[in-house]
């Protein structure tokens, strides 16, 4: 999605970025902070990153997830264990598989930046 773009059901649109706050995610989807936080513990696809200071950090597909339980519950009018039987016969979770946050990779580019940092720094000295 592009900036400045709505999606259906959404009060703000999604601002092109890596995490958001929880009250960002609050804001963009209309769902309160302790409704997210409620959710969370009922349905384990909606996991946020959690600082040291336990602050929640959501990525994109955690909206769009908030936006589809959204649609479940309260236009479709689902039940909680409705919304999870049918977010995990969704064809969306093959795509969900595929965008877990692959900590190995990363680790690896960090360290490979953090190498060519060090050489820069040596360079510079």
């Amino acid at each position: 999605m592009r900036r400045g773009e709505e999606q259906e059901g959404l009060r703000q649109p999604i601002p092109d970025k890596l995490y958001y706050k929880i009250g960002e995610v609050s804001k963009i989807t209309g769902v309160k902070p302790h409704v997210l936080r409620y959710w969370e513990s009922e349905f384990r696809a909606i996991r946020p990153y959690k600082t040291r200071s336990l602050q929640r950090l959501y990525r994109k597909r955690d909206i769009e997830l908030v936006l589809k339980i959204k649609k479940l519950l309260y236009e479709d009018l689902f039940t909680i264990p409705g919304a999870k039987r049918k977010i995990k016969d969704s064809p969306d979770k093959a795509k969900q598989m595929e965008l877990q946050f692959d900590k190995k990779a990363y680790k690896r580019i960090f360290m490979e930046i953090k190498r060519e940092l060090k050489e820069i720094t040596q360079f510079l000295e």
